[in-house]
C-alpha cells in the first residue's frame, strides 16, 4: 500500500522475484476482512498516515527508501507494524519474507541425510528406500542426489529417462529458489520428486546453489531424503548443515568402520546428529552395537538383509518398493518414529 512510484516499482520487483502477486492499494482494502486475510501487508512509510486505527495483525511491515526518515520507528509503532524495512539494504530479507507468505510456509520437512562409511556401502539403496517408503505413507517426498560421481539416484527408481530438470539446470541458481515451482520442476517417480545429476555434461554445483534448492525442498514440508557422497566440500557442507539427521551406513567389517571413522570425523564438523546404520553380515566378533561404540556414534538401527533386492531393480521394483520386504517394512517402521519425535534421541530401528 503506497502511493510513491518509486517505491511501489521497488516492491513490485520483490514480489516477481519472490512469486508473489501482489494487490496494489492507496488506502487500507474497503472490502470487508482484505486487510485481515492477506498473508502479508507492505505499508509504505508514505501511506502510515491512511492506516492508523485499522485493526491490529501480524504480518505488517512499514517500507521505506529514505534511510534518514524521521520518526520512522514512531510510525511503525501506530500501525503495529512487526518490522520497519529500509531499503536497498533490505531487500534480499524482504524477497525471502514474500516468497515464505506466498508459499504459505509451515513446518519445514524432516530432512535426513544418508552416507557411506565406504564405497559400496549401501547409501543410496538406503536413501532411496527411506523415500519410496515415506511416500508410499503418503507423505509429502523428495529425494535429492547429492553425490556426483554416484550411479544417480534416478537409476535405481528407474526414471533414468524421466522428463524434467536436473542439477544442471540449476547449478547457477542466485538466491532463493521457490519450493513448489522446484516440485513441479522435477521428475515424478514411485509418487515422490526426484532431483538427479545428469547424464551427459559434467557440472559443479556451487554452494549458494546448494544450499538455495536444499531450503526450497525443506520449506515444502513432508520428508526430505539427501544422498550424499563420503568426502566433503564446500557443497556437500551446505547440504549437511540443514540436515535434521545423518545416517552412516556402515558394512559390519575393521576395514569399513575405519573407513568410516574418517567420513564421521569430517562429516561430524557440520552436522550436529549422525548416527550409525550398521549393515551385515558381520565379521567374527563384531555386531551393530560393536560398529556404534567403536565410531563413538549413536546407533540408529540395522540394516535388514534382503538378499533378492538386485534381483527385483532388475525387475523394476526400486529399493523398498516392495511393501512387504524387509527394507519396506524397516524403512516405514523408521519414519513412525522419527516423525514421532524419534529424532531428538535415541535409536530409531
Amino acid at each position: 500500500m503506497t502511493e510513491d512510484v518509486e517505491l511501489l516499482d521497488d516492491l513490485l520487483r520483490l514480489c516477481a522475484a519472490a512469486g508473489a502477486e501482489p494487490e496494489v492499494h492507496h488506502t487500507p482494502p474497503e472490502a470487508r476482512g482484505g486487510w485481515e486475510r492477506a498473508p502479508m501487508v507492505l505499508v509504505g512509510d508514505d501511506a502510515d498516515p491512511r492506516c492508523r486505527g485499522v485493526a491490529r495483525r501480524q504480518g505488517v511491515m512499514l517500507v521505506g527508501r529514505d534511510q534518514d526518515a524521521p520518526d520512522v520507528w514512531r510510525q511503525g509503532v501506530e500501525i503495529g507494524a512487526e518490522y520497519v524495512l529500509r531499503l536497498p539494504d533490505a531487500e534480499s530479507w524482504l524477497v525471502d519474507q514474500i516468497a515464505n507468505a506466498a508459499e504459505g510456509v509451515g513446518r519445514p520437512a524432516l530432512t535426513v541425510g544418508v552416507i557411506g562409511g565406504r564405497g559400496g556401502a549401501g547409501a543410496s539403496t538406503l536413501a532411496c528406500a527411506l523415500a519410496v517408503a515415506a511416500a508410499r505413507s503418503g507423505r509429502r517426498t523428495m529425494l535429492i542426489d547429492g553425490d556426483p560421481l554416484g550411479g544417480g539416484i534416478d537409476v535405481l527408481l528407474g526414471g533414468e529417462r524421466a522428463e524434467g530438470m536436473r542439477w544442471p539446470d540449476f547449478a547457477h541458481s542466485k538466491g532463493r529458489v521457490g519450493g513448489c515451482a522446484l516440485e513441479e520442476s522435477l521428475p515424478a517417480l514411485h509418487g515422490l520428486r526426484v532431483l538427479s545429476w545428469g547424464r551427459d555434461d559434467w557440472v559443479v554445483v556451487p554452494p549458494p546453489a546448494m544450499a538455495a534448492v536444499l531450503a526450497a525442498a525443506r520449506r515444502l514440508g513432508g520428508v526430505v531424503v539427501v544422498d550424499l557422497p563420503r568426502r566433503v566440500d564446500e557443497s556437500v557442507a551446505e547440504a549437511l548443515a540443514q540436515l535434521d539427521l545423518g545416517l552412516l551406513v556402515v558394512p559390519g567389517e575393521l576395514r569399513a568402520v575405519a573407513a568410516a571413522k574418517r567420513v564421521a570425523s569430517m562429516a561430524g564438523m557440520v552436522l550436529g546428529d549422525l548416527r550409525v546404520m550398521a549393515r551385515g553380515p558381520y565379521a567374527a566378533g563384531l555386531d551393530e552395537r560393536w560398529v556404534a561404540q567403536a565410531l563413538g556414534l549413536p546407533l540408529a538401527g540395522e540394516l535388514p538383509l534382503e538378499p533378492g533386492l538386485l534381483a527385483a531393480q532388475d525387475g523394476g521394483t526400486p529399493p523398498g518398493g516392495s511393501a512387504r520386504s524387509p527394507l519396506a517394512r524397516f524403512c516405514t517402521a523408521f519414519w513412525e518414529r522419527a516423525l514421532a519425535g524419534g529424532v531428538a534421541g535415541g535409536a530409531l530401528s
